[in-house]
């Protein structure tokens, strides 16, 4: 998906906000420069997580990132394994795959590249609402009997401790479909706050199903920079569950159909759906109504 006119802006916003604190004028307008240079040469013709890794590589040559990604994420990735087991008590009783799908839902909460930050309060207070979320049973319904026909499922995570949650739920689908493989994929290399190989070894994944890398450091799943097995598997795989906004931006319109499953957490994607902030949404592109 050709990134939107308002996430260019909001990215060279976020940009010029975190080099304000650096007192060198001509360094940050030369870094500034060379920013809207990518925003105006890519912005139509590549996808937002695209543009984020091309700008954030020119950031890595004028400044030293301040923010220990590696500490956030073994927190949050240990935050929800402190949860994990009240979670799995409290689906217990679920019938069908929709609480799961809630969880996973408000998991994708933790995201440092739009939020900025996370509101640890925020998190908790999610999790405990995490029954009112209004995930739409028809689309349930559709994915339900495509895993009952498929045998493979290719499962695309978004962030740290949100993985926690998607253990959790790819679990249970190897209880329901017996014959179904599963794989998961992450991304290739540190980007921001999104999962690695690292993080599922961390929380266990890796013990349940195979994981493999994506082979990009990117916030999101663009096909031209897969590595070799992780488009093969793109390309085979039956049924595909993208989470994230990332994995939206990145992969909407291109041809891969997959059921998408994030939170919506900025402006443009509230009225892009049509919802509020912090609603979900979960749907498979071919039945998508975006505004």
């Amino acid at each position: 998906m050709i990134a939107n006119s308002r996430c260019i802006a909001c990215n060279l916003s976020k940009k010029e906000e975190k080099i304000r604190k650096h007192s060198d004028e001509k360094k940050k307008k030369e870094f500034i420069q060379k920013v809207t240079g990518i925003l105006y040469k890519y912005g139509d013709i590549e996808s937002t997580p695209m543009l984020d890794k091309r700008i954030q590589d020119i950031y890595n040559e004028y400044y030293e990132e301040k923010t220990d990604y590696v500490a956030l994420k073994h927190k949050y990735n240990q935050y929800m394994l402190e949860r994990e087991d009240e979670i799995k008590e409290h689906l217990k009783e679920a019938k069908n795959i929709k609480d799961y799908i809630k969880y996973v839902c408000v998991g994708n909460y933790i995201d440092f590249g739009v939020t900025g930050n996370i509101d640890d309060q925020m998190l908790d207070d999610l999790l405990k609402k995490v029954d009112s979320l209004n995930i739409p049973e028809q689309e349930i319904k559709y994915l339900e009997e495509e895993l009952k026909q498929a045998k493979t499922l290719l499962y695309i995570t978004d962030n740290c401790g949100e993985i926690v949650l998607d253990k959790i739920f790819i679990e249970e689908l190897k209880k329901r479909y017996g014959n179904l493989e599963i794989i998961v994929m992450v991304r290739g290399g540190l980007t921001i706050n999104d999962a690695t190989i690292e993080d599922a070894q961390e929380i266990g994944l890796t013990k349940i199903v195979p994981v493999i890398s994506n082979g990009a450091a990117i916030a999101g799943t663009v096909k031209e920079q897969l590595s070799k097995e992780a488009r093969k598997q793109l390309d085979s795989a039956d049924v595909i569950i993208a989470k994230g906004m990332g994995n939206f931006e990145s992969m909407y319109q291109e041809g891969i159909n997959p059921y998408y499953l994030f939170l919506c957490k900025c402006d443009l994607f509230t009225r892009r759906f049509g919802v509020k902030l912090f609603d979900p949404i979960f749907c498979k592109e071919e039945r998508l109504d975006i505004k």
